[in-house]
């Protein structure tokens, strides 16, 4: 699994998702802050890694729009507000255990939300 954190996601998340070995870049590194969410689910599809958001409605019709155009994707997985944005360490934990069940990525135009359960 390949992960792509949309800016609403703290960079430090990607950090500890490193620290744990899972391969994550975050749009803040990348440069692509106040670009479109089309703009980063292409930016995500290009380097093959499924995007994670905590923008739920935008990037579900942007995934019916990619599947519709027959555009590349490789999944969006949510991350609800019922999980603190600040807390860093439990976002990267849902995530790394998320991984580790999907170690060959998500199907095209999958959307997953990732729970404390």
């Amino acid at each position: 699994m390949k992960y792509y954190l949309d800016e609403d996601i703290s960079p430090k998340v990607t950090e500890l998702l490193r620290g744990m070995g899972v391969d994550a870049v975050s749009a803040h590194e990348k440069g692509m802050l106040g670009v479109s969410d089309e703009e980063q689910l292409i930016a995500a599809s290009t380097e093959e890694r499924a995007l994670v958001t905590r923008n739920r409605d935008d990037f579900i019709m942007l995934t019916v729009r990619f599947f519709e155009g027959l555009k590349p994707h490789h999944g969006v997985i949510i991350i609800p507000h019922s999980i603190p944005g600040s807390n860093f360490s439990l976002l990267a934990g849902l995530l790394s255990e998320h991984a580790q069940k999907h170690p060959e990525g998500l199907d095209p135009y999958t959307i997953e939300f990732v729970s404390r359960v």
